[in-house]
């Protein structure tokens, strides 16, 4: 629980580094706010259409008396609206870095340079970045899809679904915001997918610490949009520990000011990474 508590101190330190930084906070703000309508949007036409589509999917209750058709129909589309929540909680962060990537790389750039030590540039032209993260979000999604219908399904066993199952949902929403923020930071430092998977696998704890009350946080409407700069900012300090980067605060205005940050629990893997 010591990892969990630090994944969370990485969360606020972050909220406290744009608030600091107030440009940056607004620089970050543009893309959130372009994501938000297009959510806005889908979200309520699902809401419209879910029990249209629930009617379609399920032509043997045509015939089920009163309370039964009405009920059964109100429960399952109930699930396609939150399992459709689900999917926006996850991939709304997916898309609004894949939207924002020259916004949120120049906001990690100046977490780096305020922090101390070198900032870490990929290298590559900007259509290259966004392919590599567009394929990479890709393949995250293909998991979170996965995970998705596998809890959708757990969700009618009696209880359990009601229960357990929405907990290791945050769990799994919370795991995948964490590891797309931070791939910011750790694309930038040449780290491949597989590898920041890896890494965040190892520190779970650290990992689910930061990205569940995240997850939770972002079932507020709006709440998304104002907390990614320092969600950005939180990532990119958590992953210079996950890379074993000595980091360094500063005084509020970008001056660096000395000291170690120490690691919260946990042994911390050192990485050579290209750069």
């Amino acid at each position: 629980m010591r990892d969990f508590g630090a994944g969370f101190g990485y969360l606020v330190r972050g909220q406290k580094w744009v608030g600091r930084h107030g440009r940056w906070f607004g620089f970050g703000l543009l893309p959130g706010l372009v994501t938000l309508v297009l959510y806005g949007g889908a979200l309520i036409g699902l809401g419209y259409g879910a029990d249209d589509l629930t009617a379609w999917a399920t032509p043997f209750a045509d015939d089920w008396t009163s309370p039964w058709q009405g009920l059964f129909r109100g429960f399952l589309t109930a699930l396609v609206f939150v399992f459709g929540l689900f999917l926006a909680v996850i991939t709304f962060t997916a898309v609004t870095l894949l939207v924002g990537q020259p916004f949120y790389e120049s906001l990690s750039e100046q977490v780096d340079r305020t922090e101390g030590g070198d900032v870490p540039e990929s290298g590559l032209p900007l259509w290259r970045e966004l392919w590599i993260s567009a394929r990479d979000s890709l393949k995250v999604l293909l998991r979170v899809a996965f995970y998705g219908v596998l809890l959708f399904a757990c969700g009618f066993i009696p209880v359990v679904g009601q229960t357990v199952v929405p907990v290791i949902g945050f769990c799994v929403s919370g795991f995948f915001l964490a590891h797309e923020l931070t791939s910011v930071a750790l694309q930038r430092r040449g780290v491949e997918l597989k590898d920041r998977l890896r890494m965040l696998r190892g520190r779970r704890m650290l990992t689910l610490g930061f990205g569940v009350p995240l997850a939770v946080s972002f079932l507020v409407p709006f709440v998304a949009v104002f907390l990614m700069p320092g969600a950005v900012a939180g990532a990119t300090l958590m992953a210079r520990e996950l890379t074993g980067e000595s980091a360094r605060g500063d005084d509020g205005n970008g001056t660096p000011t000395g000291g170690n940050v120490s690691s919260s629990g946990g042994d911390k893997e050192r990485h050579d990474l290209p750069h």
